[in-house]
């Protein structure tokens, strides 16, 4: 049994089709389906059964799949630890984060912290709320800024880092415009853009228009904070969004205007794994951060 034939097999069982696994392992189809046959062969069983153009773990398929995860996820950090054990100013930092904070807030860090330590190379990945604790979960990442602060969840563990103000943002043309500050109950009639069901915020959004005593009229869905902000400036709406994703300045910018009524904020967190040893330079990282956002 070879490491690259588990290697191979992870990559097909996380993208269910072997054209996929191959474009993103930049190797022939022909040579991911003879490595995965003859991992199979030696095994002396069936891993995969075809399922329309896709592929499916079997029973035994997904438990080898979570033991050989657990064993290639164990020698990559055996692998890193030595690197960094001989130099910790070389070594590599898994982050994740959710869209609205890439804006602004990742950039500064990372840059901040490579001031100090410019030979530490970063892997950032993007994604959701639930992908994020499970990229740090299955160790895809070493830690994740992530909003809300994910309270009651075992599998993670971690500090809350900042809480951040949410904004009403208007069209210019919208009557409550030149308002310093409104009441959230004051949006009632209006049509919301909104991120969709998958970004937290979206949440945060609908609990507070609930506090408010309705809910909100939906006229877009989407998935980053510049396309939400551009549709309010251009009139398909309104929206809240934290001040954080409000900095950038475009030619269609949104008016903002505080909301008193209910307060709105969010609360942006940075979590690990739990009961996992941080490598030595995520340490240091993470020390960083705590200093940055004055937690310790």
């Amino acid at each position: 049994m070879e490491l690259r034939q588990l290697q191979y097999f992870v990559k097909v069982a996380r993208k269910q089709h072997v054209t996929q696994a191959a474009e993103e392992l930049h190797v022939a189809q022909s040579a991911v389906s003879r490595q995965i046959h003859q991992l199979e062969q030696e095994l002396g069983l069936q891993l995969f059964v075809q399922k329309g153009r896709n592929l499916q773990l079997t029973p035994v398929g997904k438990l080898f799949l979570s033991r050989v995860e657990e064993l290639l996820t164990g020698l990559e950090k055996a692998v890193g630890e030595i690197k960094e054990f001989l130099d910790p100013e070389v070594g590599e930092i898994g982050l994740g984060f959710p869209h609205s904070l890439g804006i602004s807030l990742v950039p500064s860090v990372v840059a901040s912290f490579r001031k100090d330590h410019p030979n530490v190379k970063f892997r950032l990945k993007m994604g959701t709320f639930s992908s994020l604790i499970r990229d740090v979960v299955r160790g895809d990442v070493d830690m994740a800024f992530i909003s809300p602060f994910p309270e009651n969840n075992d599998q993670v563990t971690g500090e809350v880092v900042l809480t951040e103000e949410l904004y009403a943002i208007l069209p210019s043309s919208h009557v409550l415009a030149d308002y310093q500050s409104i009441r959230l109950e004051q949006l009632r009639g209006d049509s919301f853009v909104l991120f969709n069901e998958n970004y937290s915020l979206r949440s945060i959004v609908w609990e507070a228009c609930r506090k408010a005593g309705f809910s909100p009229t939906i006229s877009f869905e989407g998935e980053e904070s510049d396309t939400i902000r551009g549709l309010v400036a251009a009139g398909m709406g309104v929206s809240l969004l934290p001040e954080m994703a409000l900095t950038e300045i475009s030619p269609l910018m949104p008016v903002k205007v505080k909301v008193t009524e209910p307060h709105v904020t969010r609360t942006i967190g940075l979590i690990r794994k739990s009961g996992q040893k941080l490598p030595i330079v995520v340490e240091m990282f993470q020390q960083f951060l705590f200093s940055y956002f004055k937690l310790r």
